[in-house]
């Protein structure tokens, strides 16, 4: 069987273009040196440290509309430690993957799928969206995999284990097959259907730069993970065609995208709203960002960003990939001299830097080429290429889409004690939350009442922030029809209110 060696590192990107051009097949063995290997894992793990610092600004400020070539991107002297010091909240992208990798660390990738659920859930920091709905069932004995699928979490489609993911593609180089059982223990504990794709897909992107330097051939393979018939390959395929199109025109490809895809889901944020966190719509940007940068580490993140919507981490994704490709050594300078004086520190809400995530991220590489039947040596590592196969087909809310947003007042309404509504489609989700909410540390839990359409049950929603619960009410596959909804808090307190943000309203698809 041909082997493919890439034991010499080459000393620009263009260099390397032609030693991987042709599509490599199923157990096909690729020989890296170590020194190659570890450069890449750095590369990966710097890329999104680099990438989400430089977004960061811009992060949900842009929404259904690009940022302007009139804006000035700013990276100034300083910016990575200013986060760290300042705002290191920034970087869930990183702590998140971080949590996953000390779980490895400690009880191997075969730990069961409580651990990880369990090594989040009960983790100090704050989580939005899929994770924190994740979260709450995670802590209520709604166990993985129903603790992210639609029926349980509004946030499925979301973009949040697609910033997670990274770690298990940066552990599987080469081997996109078993990223995607890693991702499918791991990516479930949050999501489903688009939003686990997103992660699947970035998992699998990063598994590619490791072994190939064409941009396009590896968005292409790590495509092939995730089911044809699913909406989140179609888009992926549209953003690769008119890269075809129009080669030099992003903005070009961003109002295609915005005209077809930009549509309403699920999300309670989202829905009915400019605000998109869909893995989706953001998995496009991160590869129009890899396709227009043509290897150019700033264009990439810029175009990344400029994007708008989720324009930290997107350009986290897409410079975490290119890191890969390139290696850390061939990240321009500019760049890096931000990244060296935070190196040694730990990221917040953990134990792990940069440097020792070099260190571990090599480790549990090497321990997953030995598994999938390569080997190891002190110079170089034999990888037994994967020909990526497709994960299974999932949609979340079928024959379901939002049709209106209503409110319980003419604005916030707080939940004293009853409320009620009077509805008409096939589902409701109540967005809720709490006065004081950020300072909410005690361990009060609110009890609500519902009532709908005379069956009755008891929410809990808990005053501490971390535990919080943000839609007090999910319901779906009701009739199509008129419905009462009514709502009774049966133990106020009084050092907060819950409050009744509104409800969206859900009905059957239009075919």
């Amino acid at each position: 069987m041909k082997c493919i060696s890439l034991l010499i590192a080459c000393t620009c990107f263009g260099a390397v273009m032609g030693q991987t051009k042709k599509l490599l097949v199923d157990q096909q063995p690729i020989v890296l040196s170590t020194n190659v290997l570890k450069d890449k894992i750095k590369g990966g793990w710097a890329g999104q440290t680099i990438g989400v610092t430089y977004g960061g600004p811009y992060e949900f400020r842009y929404l259904g509309k690009m940022i302007p070539d009139t804006l000035a991107l700013k990276w100034p002297e300083g910016t990575i430690k200013r986060y760290f010091d300042q705002e290191p909240g920034l970087y869930d992208d990183i702590y998140m993957d971080l949590s996953f990798v000390d779980v490895i660390e400690k009880y191997g990738v075969d730990a069961p799928v409580d651990s990880f659920a369990n090594a989040f859930a009960r983790a100090d920091y704050p989580l939005w969206h899929a994770n924190q709905a994740g979260r709450y069932n995670i802590l209520h004995g709604i166990k993985a995999p129903l603790s992210g699928h639609w029926s349980m979490n509004p946030h499925a489609d979301d973009i949040d284990f697609q910033i997670e993911a990274d770690f298990a593609g940066l552990m599987h180089p080469g081997m996109a097959n078993s990223s995607s059982k890693l991702c499918d223990k791991v990516g479930h504990i949050m999501n489903y259907g688009d939003g686990y794709f997103g992660g699947v897909f970035m998992a699998a992107l990063y598994t590619q730069a490791f072994v190939m330097n064409d941009i396009s051939m590896i968005i292409s393979q790590a495509l092939k993970t995730i089911p044809k018939q699913s909406d989140y390959y179609r888009c992926m395929q549209d953003v690769i065609d008119w890269h075809k199109m129009y080669p030099n025109d992003w903005q070009k490809t961003w109002a295609l995208l915005e005209k077809k895809w930009i549509i309403d889901y699920v999300c309670t944020d989202g829905a009915l709203a400019p605000f998109d966190i869909s893995a989706r719509i953001n998995s496009a940007y991160v590869i129009m960002g890899l396709l227009y940068g043509k290897g150019d580490f700033a264009k990439t993140m810029e175009i990344a960003i400029r994007c708008g919507q989720d324009a930290d981490c997107n350009p986290s994704s897409a410079a975490g990939v290119l890191g890969t490709i390139i290696g850390y050594d061939k990240i321009p300078e500019l760049w890096k001299q931000n990244l060296k004086a935070v190196e040694d520190r730990d990221f917040v809400y953990t134990n792990i830097s940069l440097n020792k995530m070099y260190a571990l991220g090599f480790k549990h590489t090497t321990d997953m080429i030995r598994r999938n039947g390569g080997s190891v040596k002190d110079a170089e590592v034999r990888i037994l290429y994967q020909e990526p196969k497709p994960v299974k087909m999932e949609l979340s809310f079928p024959n379901y889409q939002p049709v209106e947003r209503k409110r319980f007042t003419k604005g916030d309404l707080f939940l004293k004690d009853t409320a009620s509504m009077v509805f008409e489609g096939t589902g409701i989700t109540v967005n809720s939350g709490m006065t004081n909410e950020w300072n909410a540390r005690t361990d009060h839990v609110f009890k609500v009442q519902v009532d709908l359409d005379g069956k009755q049950q008891i929410i809990e929603l808990p005053y501490h922030f971390l535990q919080r619960k943000n839609e007090l009410l999910s319901v779906n596959g009701l009739k199509q029809g008129k419905h009462v909804l009514k709502l009774k808090l049966l133990n106020p307190d009084n050092r907060s209110d819950v409050v009744l943000k509104d409800a969206i309203i859900y009905a059957a698809q239009k075919k």
